[in-house]
């Protein structure tokens, strides 16, 4: 007797924790229900994938929609959109909103917010502060919070934690992954000289230099030592950093960006100005290639967008009076995509990159994996699609972004949340589904 499914995904390359395979997916409930061979099953719909890749739902851990305060760069509806429109199932949000996200009431705002508005699942960072570092042991474990989210240097917004008095506060309490923004605040005041009488960007990665990240990450592990407190070290940038941080295993996971690991300077600031501007800033090449070797060696673990809008207006202000950030959740996967076709990350890499690990990481429930029983949440691609992005395809309120006019191989062809459609062919489908994201009590 031949099953029946809400949604059957037929005929294509599956990445599973077992290995690459063809095969179909069933949907029941949500869920997925079965993998294999199921020609002979119905349902209520059929999504033909021969040809295309059926990836676990790829997961952005660190994106900044700006709702509340600044919704004319974004807002959690067209950031939302913009992911699933890329592939992405599930964000992560950042805090530094105005006003800020560092109390229960501001989170629960946020979710207020994103109810019936956002395609994707999605989960809000507190931010950390010298006024709720006390409080954030209660604060970290609400529904709908993914974590903690450290500021050390300042960068958009006003959260910051500077010293390491506060830094040891805020990891004295609580007991989940703090993720942090991993900048040195008083070189950074020490230096800002340096961009303001050059008014140059390409002397962003001199003002924001190798050291001023070095020095952060170094004070960062040795205060979560002192506690036994693990981080997660986002957008990391430097070879030092790299170097450190894979004999610090046992405490810190690694970000990076696919910005970091496609752009270097000086080229990219000379070809885009102030587009390029972000912190930590993109560096030259050795620098890139040493985030490579982190990959390859698995000093990595995760890699996040920043999705960080501005307008273009905004960005077109003198440096450094131009604002620090770039969007990126709609190229996520395309970018890496292209690195897998280039030979510089195999298939099954991206997937823990952008998936499986975050899932480990921070305790998802039923994400992460294409298994029996998980979440039916699949990224699926064109392998061998060749695009070229462009500033008209963004969605994001912004409308623009750092890769227009880059050709890619790879590109993606539908976005699948929890058994429903919500993209096919660059087209947004239905209704906003997206739900908070469940956690584990246990995460590490």
């Amino acid at each position: 007797m031949s099953e029946r499914f809400e949604l059957l995904v037929r005929g294509g390359e599956v990445v599973t924790p077992d290995g690459i395979a063809l095969a179909d997916i069933g949907v029941r409930g949500g869920r997925i229900a079965a993998i294999g061979s199921l020609g002979g099953s119905g349902a209520a719909d059929v999504l033909e994938a021969k040809g295309l890749t059926v990836l676990p739902g790829a997961i952005d851990t660190q994106v900044h929609f700006r709702e509340p305060g600044n919704e004319h760069k974004e807002d959690l509806e067209t950031g939302a959109r913009a992911a699933v429109l890329g592939g992405i199932t599930a964000v992560f949000e950042m805090p530094n909103t105005d006003p800020p996200t560092t109390t229960a009431a501001a989170l629960a705002d946020k979710l207020k917010r994103a109810k019936g508005r956002m395609w994707c699942d999605h989960a809000f960072y507190v931010g950390a502060s010298p006024e709720n570092a006390d409080k954030l042991g209660d604060l970290e474990g609400l529904p709908g919070c993914c974590g903690v989210k450290v500021f050390m240097g300042s960068s958009t917004g006003s959260l910051l934690v500077p010293d390491d008095e506060t830094l040891r506060a805020v990891l004295a309490h609580g007991k989940r992954r703090v993720s942090v923004h991993s900048e040195d605040e008083t070189r950074l005041r020490e230096r800002k000289a340096i961009a303001e009488k050059s008014g140059d960007v390409r002397d962003h990665p001199n003002w924001r230099d190798a050291e001023t990240a070095v020095r952060a990450t170094t004070r960062l592990l040795q205060a979560a030592r002192t506690f036994g407190r693990k981080v997660h070290v986002l957008h990391t940038t430097t070879a030092e950093e790299i170097a450190f941080l894979a004999k610090n295993r046992d405490l810190a996971t690694v970000e990076v960006t696919p910005q970091h690991l496609t752009l270097e300077a000086p080229e990219c600031y000379e070809r885009l100005g102030t587009l390029a501007q972000m912190n930590p800033p993109i560096r030259e090449a050795g620098h890139r290639v040493a985030l490579w070797q982190g990959i390859a060696n698995g000093t990595v673990d995760v890699v996040g967008s920043d999705h960080a809008p501005h307008t273009r207006d905004e960005k077109a202000k003198r440096y450094p009076a131009s604002p620090s950030g770039m969007p990126g959740v709609q190229t996520l996967v395309p970018i890496l995509l292209d690195h897998v076709a280039a030979g510089r990350l195999s298939l099954a890499r991206m997937v823990d990159l952008t998936s499986t690990t975050a899932a480990r990481i921070w305790g998802l429930a039923n994400k992460g994996a294409l298994a029996v029983g998980r979440d039916a949440d699949l990224t699926i691609v064109d392998r061998k699609a060749r695009r070229t992005i462009t500033n008209r395809w963004i969605a994001s309120r912004c409308g623009w972004t750092p890769f227009d006019g880059m050709t890619v191989t790879g590109w993606p062809k539908a976005t699948v949340i929890r058994g429903a459609i919500v993209m096919r062919d660059d087209e947004v489908r239905g209704k906003p589904i997206g739900r908070p994201l469940e956690f584990a009590e246990t995460v590490g």
